[in-house]
This record gives C-alpha cells, sequence and structure tokens, in this order.
C-alpha cells in the first residue's frame, strides 16, 4: 500500500498474544499499527500519533478499557476518534451500555471473527480517510477564500487610489486651463481691443471684432472643460450647493423637469465624501441623459444618523435587471464602488416603464485610505 493512504490504527491488550493475534489479522491492510499493553501507555501513544482507530480491551489491570476511552476522549486530539471495544467473555454483553457512554462506536466478542473485524475496520479507516480528505478540501477552500478577499481588498485599495489620484489630476488640470489659458486668452482679448482702438479701415475693425467674438467663445469653452474637470461650486460653496448647481445645469440642458429636495448649503462635508458623491450624482444623471427618456427628475439629500442619503428617482423607462448587476454595467459598477471605498452603498430599483430610484448611503465624516 502506497505509504501515504496508511491509516495509524492503535491496538491496545494487555495480553501480547492477543496483541499478536490482531496484528496478524489486520497487517494485511497495510496500515501503520500501534501497539499499546495498557491504558497508560496508550495514552501516551494518542499523543504520538494521529489515529484513524482504536481497537480498546474491556479488561487490564490499571486504567481499565472504560477509564481509557473517557480519558481519550476528554481531549481535543482523540475526541472524534472511533473506539471499538474487544472483550473476551460473553457475560460482558452487560457492559456494553456503559462502553457506549464512554464513547465507543462498536463492541466486539473475542474470539474475534477475522472477517467482522476487518470489514469493521476496512469501514472506519475509510471514513477517517473521507473525513480527512474533507477536512482538507475545506482548509483549502478557506485559503482560497482569504485569498479572495485579501485580492479584493488589494484592488479596491488600488481603485481608491486611482479615483483619488484621477480628481487630483481633474483639480490640477482644471486649474490650468482655467488660470492659464484664461489669462492668456483675457490678455489677447484685451491686446485686440487695443489695436482695433488704432485702426482706421471699416474691414480690418470687422475682423478684431470677429476675433474678440471668437476669443469669447473660447472662453466660454475653457470655463465648461474647467468646470466638468472639477467644478469650482465643489470647493468653493460644498457639495449642498454643487448639486443644486448641476441639478439647474441639467434641467438647462436636457429639459427634464428637476425638483430638488436638499439639504441647508451651510451644511459641510468631508471633502472626499463630498466628492464621491457628487462624482456618483453626475454618474446617475448622465445614465437618466444617456438611457430614462425621462421627463421628471426628483433629487433628495439629507441625513439620517450618522449616513448621508443621496436618493434620485425619474419617471422614465426603467431598467431590465441583468444590466443592474451585469458585467458590461461600468457606470453602475463606478458609483458602487466608489460608495464602498468609504463604506457606503448604492441601492437601485428600477422598474421596466415605471422609472428607476437610486439611493445612495454613506457614513458622514468616513475618509478614503
Amino acid at each position: 500500500m502506497d505509504t501515504a493512504g496508511r491509516a495509524d490504527i492503535l491496538l491496545v491488550d494487555d495480553e501480547p498474544k492477543n496483541l499478536l493475534a490482531l496484528t496478524a489479522l489486520l497487517e494485511d491492510l497495510g496500515h501503520h499499527l500501534v501497539l499499546a499493553r495498557s491504558g497508560e501507555e496508550a495514552l501516551r501513544c494518542a499523543l504520538e500519533h494521529e489515529l484513524a482507530l482504536i481497537l480498546l480491551d474491556v479488561r487490564m489491570p490499571g486504567i481499565d478499557g472504560f477509564e481509557t476511552a473517557r480519558l481519550l476522549h476528554a481531549r481535543e486530539r482523540t475526541r472524534h476518534t472511533p473506539i471499538i471495544f474487544l472483550t473476551a467473555a460473553a457475560d460482558e454483553l452487560g457492559s456494553i451500555f456503559r462502553g457506549y457512554e464512554v464513547g465507543a462506536v462498536d463492541y466486539l466478542i473475542k474470539p474475534l471473527v477475522p472477517e467482522v473485524l476487518l470489514s469493521k475496520v476496512s469501514v472506519f479507516v475509510d471514513l477517517y480517510r473521507k473525513n480527512a480528505d474533507l477536512q482538507r478540501e475545506i482548509a483549502e477552500r478557506r485559503q482560497a477564500e482569504q485569498q479572495l478577499r485579501e485580492s479584493q481588498e488589494r484592488l479596491r485599495a488600488l481603485a481608491t487610489h486611482v479615483i483619488t489620484v484621477r480628481e487630483q489630476e481633474r483639480a490640477h488640470i482644471a486649474r490650468e486651463i482655467h488660470d492659464e489659458l484664461g489669462q492668456v486668452l483675457t490678455a489677447l482679448k484685451m491686446d485686440i481691443f487695443w489695436l482695433s482702438r488704432h485702426l482706421q479701415q471699416a474691414t480690418l475693425l470687422e475682423k478684431t471684432e470677429a476675433m474678440c467674438q471668437t476669443i469669447d467663445d473660447t472662453v466660454r469653452t475653457v470655463r465648461r472643460i474647467s468646470t466638468g474637470l472639477r467644478p469650482e461650486v465643489l470647493d468653493d460653496m460644498g457639495l449642498v450647493a454643487a448639486i443644486a448647481w448641476q441639478t439647474t445645469e441639467f434641467q438647462k440642458r436636457t429639459g427634464v423637469r428637476c425638483n430638488s429636495a436638499l439639504l441647508p448649503e451651510s451644511e459641510s462635508f468631508d471633502k472626499d465624501l463630498s466628492t464621491t458623491m457628487f462624482r456618483i450624482f453626475q454618474e446617475l444623471l448622465t445614465n437618466v441623459a444617456r438611457h430614462a427618456q425621462a421627463t421628471r427628475l426628483d433629487v433628495e439629500l439629507s441625513s439620517v444618523g450618522d449616513r448621508l442619503i443621496l436618493n434620485v428617482s425619474d419617471n422614465g423607462v426603467g431598467m431590465a435587471p441583468e444590466p443592474l448587476n451585469g458585467k458590461a454595467s461600468l457606470g453602475l459598477l463606478g458609483m458602487r464602488e466608489r460608495a464602498l471605498r468609504l463604506g457606503g452603498s448604492v441601492d437601485i430599483r428600477s422598474v421596466r416603464g415605471a422609472g428607476t430610484r437610486v439611493a445612495v448611503s454613506i457614513p458622514m465624516g468616513s475618509s478614503g485610505a
């Protein structure tokens, strides 16, 4: 037999001839047979081996089989190791119940019937192997689950870092565009205006006016791009004002009638929380504009306990259940990840033809890693 498939079986009997007989009967099974001539020796052997089964004589001097079984099952290592009691006389049947009380799984009368003994030993060893395989599978599954959790945590930490860096880059680029390009365009307009005051030809004056108009259009484009990257109102006036401004802009751009119920603008929140909630709100508005075909939008920003709650509802066409959890719904996934990194959640409820309601809940005072 392959040594990897061998099991340790403890044989306990105070009579050497009985141990020899048991060994002769069981050796063909190919298992490792551990021999003990007393209860004390059996207890020592149980500390040194991972036992699959114990064959234990009832009548022994010193610690008898019943006490030995009780002590073995009192130990964590051998608490669940099956014990088969062996007794030499038929009148020992009266002690069978006592044997079961101390943890025996079976009782055999000497002289032993080889076929019965081999059958019972094979059954319990097979159970031991299956249990060992099951424990190993459970351990491997737990390890895989732990590795998966660690991988998810690393991915979430990476996503948090990417979001943070992206917001910082957006703010930096927005400032550069607004300050540098804005200043250059303003200076250029002033130069053209000065030039127009010193020109006499009508055609040249018309050209300078057209150039000024182009510069004004470019300034508005710069402001729109800068605001899209990082709205100044979010940094200067806070989350409530930014949501109110964004709602108004959305109504102007799409024609969707918007109703707002917001907290007082005096309410202030952590910068990370404000940015996260505002970006989720922007994504929600984008989804409504692209897919909802709505004519009405309700926006509510409130606080419940220690959580900031954003509810956005529309009367659009709704969504099927599949897109709500589908891999292709990157916008929805992005919203959930943004909220989750601050300990929050995004709950989406949608019915075909009956609109969509999104509830975003994030703990106040939370901060991303």
